[in-house]
């Protein structure tokens, strides 16, 4: 903390020239005198001394070293230097020093040394000069020092605590604050307080404890902490009857001080130098009244302090140039429907005032009129110009035409209401046609305009309709003013409709709609040739724009805020003649629902429909996938189909097209004509784009056969598309054509090769046979063919199937290896047909052909038996002679059971039967042999 030098000296007059000595020892002049004491309350030392000097000497330039030391330092707690010059007054000096700690804590010791300030030889210190503190005393308790002071918020302070004799300060703190605590001894402790802060409590509470625990042997002490007040804001004097006199001002910033140590306000009069007889009292503002007699001119002085410091503010005025007028009061009106006579009183006799009236309008605007005839007994305001039936708010204040000062405080406010009048203005109309058997359904509408008002108290609605072309009288229908719509009925004629509204007054001018005639086939209320034109949502609303048409005096565009509601709520707008575009918004509007718009041209009150808009405030994705109701799969290629799929209303958005999204399963994709599509997830689709909506079949091409696909269809709008998810999987089939092609570059080859081994061994055998041993036959075997020692086996009974040489087609056609019936009638073969009898003419099997017209020998050779065969080559030569001739082979020739064609183009043949293959000849061979009924 600063400490602060007070000189309490009496300072006389220098002179320019001092008195001059040969030595400077003759200018030293020691202290004679030292005298200290303390001032508590405001924690000081006064120091006083007096030095000796020549009586010779009038004046005389001294400097003084002062030297303050504490009890229990050796060396000097704080030096000053004081300088003052000394006249031949015999007076003694005065020195102050603030202390940064209380003196009581501990005994304070002072000494002074000087010189004249023309030498450089100080005199002597002076001896120790002590003033006692309470440390030397034996207290009854330990104290704590100081106690009950107030602080300012944000410095610092050092508080101690002296304990008893034989005691030792243990303890020395306080609550919530930063602080150092230290000893000197043990019997005073010093604690030191950094940057104090004001807390919620209205005091902070200092505590000092003893080494002992009874209760005298701990003590407690309080601070205040606060700020200095401010300075008297807005400080000015006025009066409002020139008889009183009142100064305000405002109290500034909290000082959180309060009681005792709260701000003290006193006010002083400048001229006359007396304080001002008045009683301050604070609220909101502080205040001060007080009769002001005959003075004019006031200097007045408004004085704030508080233990921590003190401010001032002054006003200095001619209380006639302060007037400050008394409200007005008691106020009343006189009204019509268009204007307002506003009345009331004022306190303020004799003194020329200048008023104004305030006017709150129903639409929130404030309007000032100015009133310079308030010399009247009753002063008076005509406000013109006011809407009827309509409320309307005022309030007067008053000003003094001469030298004014400033307006007095508002009037209090006044409520006036003026009368009814017929209704201004007319009602917006709207109508929405829908054709019936036998006529028509017309809804009308109705809204007021900006531009109307009702005028009264209650407001009702009457609609009168009648046909255009037709005396026939008008009927028509009333509604409160809860209904803005209703419906009537009407037949196919042109009709005026009128809608006029009603208060207690009169009514409104009408406002009309003429519905044209109805023909059939005119499209004046579907307007289904025309074309819906997309149009586009902004933040603000939905854009409209429509080809302007001299002909039309206005437009209209309806629409309804909630499409799906039935009957939705329809909303209409009117637009000017030279009007061709509008941005449509409503707090109804929200993104994903789709808005229609009817586009009217109006002239003569007749309405035709022009153009059809529909939009959405925002597109967003559609709500819902296309499902797939259809899936066409080939081995290359997959045709899907989504016929069911909604592109109408119900979207939340304007279908724009598809994307269908393809990749096999273990693999990321790269199709021919697609894009690639990366997912969140890194994996990569093919993706394929259709742009009609209407199109809802699509074909993948350039698939892998016998591969596992995944594929999903998204439907997009302007909003986008939904995440792509729930994947169809398919598994295209196998190639046929690859398995073909297989066939015949494999299978086919190894096939030939087969037959061809096959032939080749089946040629060798025909070739060239092994002949094996008769004794291994089976037949041989049997015991009926046993005969002594040698087996005989008769042709008679064995009979063979057949043997025969045949050119007939049918035997032609036969396959190799077919098998006969067994029965008799289908077995029979006519021999007359054989064009060609082979013939055994040796072992080896040697065939040579010979003409049927011959006759022809066979020779028949088995592995059993062998024999030769003559048959007549006659052609026409009868069966039963042939069966008579030969009855051994009678049996043989009607009863085949297998044949084999050798002459086939594929069979291996001998060059001869090859010679013989030529002329279409075919050898039926015997292939089993039945011998008394059993097959060998």
């Amino acid at each position: 903390m600063m400490n602060h030098f007070m000189v309490l000296a009496v300072l006389l007059p220098l002179k320019t020239c001092y008195p001059t000595y040969t030595q400077q020892e003759s200018l030293v002049f020691p202290v004679t005198y030292l005298n200290i004491s303390k001032d508590l309350a405001l924690q000081q030392l006064l120091v006083e001394w007096d030095v000796g000097k020549p009586a010779h000497d009038t004046e005389l330039a001294m400097s003084f070293e002062i030297q303050v030391r504490r009890t229990g330092v050796t060396t000097a707690t704080w030096t000053a230097f004081h300088n003052v010059t000394l006249d031949k007054s015999v007076k003694p000096l005065h020195w102050v020093w603030n202390s940064d700690l209380p003196l009581e804590c501990m005994s304070h010791s002072v000494r002074i040394r000087s010189k004249a300030e023309a030498s450089k030889i100080w005199s002597q210190w002076s001896s120790w000069k002590t003033v006692l503190g309470l440390d030397t005393s034996n207290n009854s308790g330990p104290q704590i020092f100081p106690n009950e002071k107030v602080i300012e918020e944000g410095s610092d302070i050092t508080l101690c605590c002296i304990g008893r004799r034989g005691q030792i300060i243990k303890e020395f703190f306080l609550d919530s604050a930063d602080h150092v605590f230290n000893h000197t001894n043990s019997q005073l402790g010093l604690l030191t307080v950094k940057n104090v802060a004001h807390q919620e409590v209205p005091h902070i509470t200092v505590y000092c404890q003893e080494s002992c625990s009874e209760a005298q042997c701990h003590d407690h002490a309080i601070l205040f902490v606060g700020k200095q007040p401010d300075k008297p804001n807005d400080f000015s004097c006025q009066t409002q009857d020139m008889r009183t006199v009142t100064c305000t001002w405002s109290q500034g910033r909290e000082t959180y001080l309060y009681g005792r140590h709260s701000p003290k306000y006193a006010l002083f009069e400048e001229f006359s130098q007396k304080p001002v007889p008045c009683t301050v009292s604070c609220s909101k503002q502080c205040s001060c009244s007080w009769d002001r007699g005959k003075q004019r001119i006031w200097n007045i002085t408004v004085t704030v302090e508080n233990p921590l410091g003190k401010k001032t503010a002054m006003d200095n005025f001619d209380v006639t140039h302060r007037i400050y007028p008394a409200a007005p009061f008691q106020l009343w009106e006189e009204s019509t429907d268009t204007k307002i006579t506003l009345y009331w009183k004022q306190r303020n006799k004799g003194i020329e005032l200048f008023c104004q009236a305030e006017v709150l309008q129903p639409d929130g605007k404030v309007e000032l009129h100015n009133i310079s005839d308030t010399y009247l007994h009753y002063p008076r305001i005509t406000l013109s110009g006011l809407q009827p039936y309509t409320e309307y708010t005022a309030r007067i204040r008053c000003g003094a035409a001469k030298h004014f000062w400033r307006w007095s405080e508002w009037s209090k406010a006044r409520n006036i209401r003026t009368k009814e009048a017929p209704p201004s203005g007319k009602l917006d109309i709207w109508r929405e046609i829908t054709p019936v058997l036998g006529g028509r359904n017309v809804t009308l509408f109705w809204k007021q305009a900006p531009d109307f008002q009702a005028n009264g108290r209650s407001i009702s609605y009457e609609v009168t309709w009648k046909k255009v072309d037709d005396d026939a009288e008008a009927e028509s229908i009333s509604f409160s003013s809860v209904y803005n719509s209703t419906r009537i009925s009407i037949d196919n004629h042109s009709y005026r409709i009128s809608i006029k509204a009603k208060n207690d007054v009169n009514y409104s001018l009408p406002s009309v709609l003429i519905i044209p005639r109805s023909t059939g086939a005119e499209a004046e209320v579907s307007g289904s040739e025309l074309k819906e034109e997309q149009v586009n949502g902004t933040d603000d609303g939905i854009f409209i724009s429509w080809e302007p048409r001299h002909q039309y005096d206005s437009y209209v565009i309806d629409w309804c805020n909630y499409p799906m509601l039935q009957p939705c709520d329809l909303q209409w707008k009117r637009f000017g003649p030279n009007t061709s575009s509008a941005l449509i918004n409503s707090d109804a509007f929200v993104p994903g629902v789709r808005y229609n718009f009817h586009i009217y041209g109006s002239v003569a009150n007749r309405a035709s429909l022009l153009e059809k808009k529909t939009g959405y405030l925002r597109e967003l994705p559609p709500l819902l996938d296309p499902i797939v109701e259809k899936v066409d799969l080939t081995f290359n290629a997959v045709t899907l189909s989504w016929d069911s799929y909604p592109t109408n209303e119900s979207q939340y958005g304007f279908v724009k097209g598809y994307h269908v999204y393809v990749s096999p399963i273990e693999e990321n994709c790269s199709l021919k004509g697609s894009r690639k599509h990366v997912l969140p997830d890194g994996s990569v689709l093919c993706k394929y784009t259709i742009e009609n909506p209407e199109e809802k079949r699509y074909t993948v091409k350039n698939l892998l056969s016998n591969t596992k696909y995944k594929l999903v269809v998204k439907a997009y709008t302007g909003g986008g598309e939904t995440p792509i998810g729930n994947f169809i999987y398919i598994d295209t089939p196998f190639n046929s054509n690859m398995l073909y092609l297989l066939v015949l570059l494999v299978i086919v080859p190894s096939l030939i090769a087969a037959i061809c081994g096959l032939k080749l061994k089946r040629m060798k055998e025909c070739c060239c046979p092994i002949i094996p041993s008769p004794n291994k036959s089976k037949v041989l075997s049997f015991k009926e063919f046993k005969t002594g020692p040698e087996k005989i086996l008769k042709l008679h009974d064995c009979i063979p199937d057949m043997l025969a040489v045949d050119s007939n087609a049918k035997a032609q056609k036969l396959h190799p290896w077919s098998q006969l019936s067994s029965a008799a009638t289908e077995d029979k073969i006519d021999v007359h047909n054989s064009s060609w009898i082979y013939s055994n003419e040796n072992e080896e099997g040697d065939f040579t052909p010979t003409p049927t017209s011959s006759q022809t020998h066979a020779w028949f050779e088995n592995f059993a038996y062998s024999s030769h065969l003559a048959v007549e080559s006659d052609p026409y030569q009868r069966r039963e002679t042939l069966d008579a001739s030969r009855p051994e082979l009678s049996l043989g020739l009607y009863h085949p059971h297998y044949y084999f064609d050798i002459f086939n183009e594929d069979a291996a043949s001998t060059p001869r039967e090859t010679a013989g293959r030529k002329g279409s000849l075919r050898y039926i061979s015997q292939t089993a042999v039945h011998c008394l009924g059993r097959r060998l």
